[in-house]
Formats: C-alpha cells, sequence, structure tokens
C-alpha cells in the first residue's frame, strides 16, 4: 500500500510501560500513524497523554466505548486498535471495537475466563476482523528458526520440551502506590486470579507451542505466593503431558532473586537437542547426539523465516523492540493483503491470533483447577 494504517490506542497513558513500546513497534517498520486515543481511564491523564503524543485534540477519548462508536463513523477512522490495558478491559475493550468492524491488536491474555475468550473469537470471525496478540517473543527471527528446524526434522522426534521464564522484580513487597504495573498485577480484580502464570507463564507456555508445533494435552500444576499477603500466585510450577508421548516442564517465577528477564527454553529429540534464551536472542544452541555443540546466528542461518524477521547486516544485534515490531509488521502486512484482495505473505501468517489466546486462557484454567486439587493432572 501506498500509505499507513491508521491505528488507535487504548491504555498506554504516561506512567505506563507496554503502551511505549507498543508505539516503538508500530512506528519502526512505518506501517502505521496514530491518529486517535483513550490512554487512561482517568480523564485528565487520557487528554495530557494524548497531547502529549501530538493527536488531535478531537480524537483524544476518554471512554474507549465513545471512542469505538466516533471512529467507526468517521470516513477516516482507525483501522486497527492497539490494547495495551490492565488484563480485566482486553475483553470489553476488544469486543467495542470487533463490533464497530475494527481490527484489533491486543496484549495477551486474551480474556479473563475461557468464555469471555472463545466469545471474543467467535466475534472476530462473524465480524471478519483480524484478532492478533503480541506474544512478543514469536517475532525473533531466532524463535521462528527454531520453529523451522523443528518442523524439518533437525532433531528428530521430539521427547522433551523444557521453557523457564523468570524474574525477579515482585521479589519483595511493594507498597501500593510505588509501582503502577506491580499495583495491577497484584489486584485479582484487574490481573485475574492468575498473576506469574497469566502475565508470564501465557508467554512461556506459547513459545514452547509455537517452536514444538505441539499442544499438551494435561498439566499438573502447583501456583504458589512467597510474598505475604499477596492474593495472586508470584511462582509456578507444570508438568505437561503430549497425545504423542512428549513431555514437557514449565517454571515461571516472579521471585527469582537476580533473575532479570530470562525466558529459556530447551527442545530435546532422539537425534539432537535445541536451545533459545530470551536473553542472548540472535543465537542458538543445536547440539547433535555425540556431536559437538554448534552456536547458530541470526546473520548466518540459512532461513527465510529468520531473514524475513530480520532488519540489520549480521552482527548486529536485534532485540525485544525489533521482535514487537515484527508482529506490527506482520498484522500490517496481514490486514493490508485484505483490503488489496490478495492473499498474504507466507512468514506474515506466524503471528498469534485469538485461537492462541483461547489456548492460553485453557492453559490457565487448567493450571489453576490443577493446583486447587493438590497438583493432579488436568485436561487441558
Amino acid at each position: 500500500m501506498k500509505r499507513r494504517l491508521r491505528l488507535g490506542m487504548v491504555g498506554g497513558g504516561q506512567g505506563a510501560f507496554i503502551g511505549a513500546v507498543h508505539r516503538l513497534a508500530a512506528r519502526m517498520d512505518d506501517h502505521y500513524e496514530l491518529l486517535a486515543a483513550a490512554l487512561s481511564a482517568d480523564p485528565a491523564n487520557a487528554r495530557s497523554s494524548a497531547l502529549a503524543l501530538g493527536l488531535d485534540p478531537a480524537r483524544a477519548y476518554e471512554d474507549y466505548a465513545k471512542m469505538a462508536q466516533a471512529e467507526a463513523a468517521r470516513p477516516d477512522g482507525i483501522e486497527v486498535v492497539a490494547i495495551t490495558t490492565p488484563n480485566h478491559l482486553h475483553a470489553p475493550v476488544a469486543r467495542a471495537f470487533l463490533e464497530a468492524g475494527i481490527h484489533v491488536i491486543c496484549d495477551k491474555p486474551l480474556a479473563l475466563t475461557l468464555a469471555e475468550g472463545e466469545e471474543l473469537a467467535r466475534l472476530a470471525r462473524q465480524q471478519r476482523r483480524l484478532f492478533a496478540l503480541t506474544h512478543t517473543y514469536s517475532g525473533y527471527p531466532m524463535v521462528r528458526h527454531a520453529r523451522e528446524l523443528v518442523a524439518a526434522g533437525a532433531l528428530g522426534e521430539l521427547r522433551y520440551v523444557q521453557v523457564e521464564y523468570l524474574q525477579d522484580w515482585l521479589a519483595n513487597p511493594i507498597p501500593p502506590g510505588q509501582n503502577k504495573q506491580a499495583d495491577w498485577r497484584a489486584d485479582p480484580a484487574r490481573s485475574g486470579r492468575a498473576g506469574c502464570l497469566g502475565d508470564i507463564g501465557t508467554h512461556a507456555y506459547q513459545l514452547a507451542a509455537f517452536i514444538s508445533g505441539q499442544l499438551p494435552s494435561e498439566l499438573a500444576a502447583e501456583l504458589h505466593s512467597f510474598v505475604p499477603g499477596r492474593l495472586v500466585d508470584d511462582h509456578l510450577q507444570v508438568w505437561l503431558r503430549y497425545p504423542g508421548g512428549m513431555r514437557g516442564s514449565l517454571n515461571a517465577s516472579q521471585v527469582a532473586s537476580g533473575e532479570e528477564n530470562r525466558l529459556q527454553i530447551r527442545l530435546y529429540g532422539d537425534k539432537a537437542s535445541l536451545i533459545f534464551r530470551q536473553e542472548e536472542p540472535n543465537q542458538l544452541w543445536l547440539t547433535p547426539i555425540g556431536g559437538a555443540s554448534q552456536r547458530l546466528t541470526r546473520g548466518r542461518v540459512d532461513s527465510l523465516a529468520a531473514r524475513h524477521a530480520s532488519r540489520v547486516p549480521a552482527g548486529h544485534p536485534e532485540g525485544y523492540l525489533e521482535a514487537f515490531a515484527q508482529l506490527y509488521a506482520d498484522i500490517a502486512e496481514l490486514i493490508t493483503a485484505r483490503l488489496e484482495r490478495r492473499e498474504p505473505g507466507e512468514h506474515a501468517r506466524l503471528v498469534p491470533m485469538a485461537r492462541e489466546g483461547v489456548r492460553g486462557v485453557r492453559f490457565i484454567e487448567a493450571a489453576v483447577k490443577s493446583s486447587a486439587a493438590e497438583g493432579a493432572f488436568t485436561a487441558i
């Protein structure tokens, strides 16, 4: 297309982290123009945040429902909205914009309940609108290359997948009002009943499914809160069973002292193993049985999927923001292809959609149920 897509945003005002990330990602490849927003539930913050971004005051909304209606009625209204709110607003905001005929880009989890998530997936199909989720790590070139290696049989038959996501930023009590991100994540009314599980556990679950190409059929989980008085889990460990016999383990913690953002996945097959570490995102380690470990780098692998998701030459690192931007670039291709009535590029189809979001909510509900049953294996 010769023009940028018209983008709106709900949430992500001053003091928020992820809204700024979405805006950077949307602009990196120059496929979008942010034109309208309802950036905060606080009217004053919503307006001041919008004006600070240079938005037209007439399109600086104080209410997301009014924004959806007003933008749908404009001949130059937004074509897609980014939802960057706390979890409890994902479903109602998405519903309002889908009903207005506007494509949706949403943070995970898709919804707080499985019923809400399935309703949104149905609504997106009925409205024939795109519903994408920002599972950021599936945008990394080497994650996409890892997916290709597994699919091509480089590891042989998969036997075991181990994924962990460890942080320490919630290791100690944080008094209310001192950290906006901690406030809503520790509040079940806004985060949902899954704390660490819904926040980073779902990223680990999606990454394992994305690379392995397999979904577990049942799990056994233990959710725990280490910080006294915390109302949601801050630590979890999960065993996974797969229909074909593969086994898996998933650990996530926000009280792992000394860890920054340690998302790591290991996959073991009957021929070789593969390791990806998010803190070193430009490389993979492939080790055949009885052979030497091979360090595969982003700039040197022979991979259409990795090249599609790369922007700079070999030796220049790409990271979190570029991976996020890759999702936005692929979403733009999917929307543009619809507008131009053509098939989208093959690799743009790797963006997580509502169906992956529903799977994530199923994982959350099964893990909560299993933990309440003292870790009994539970169907997903």
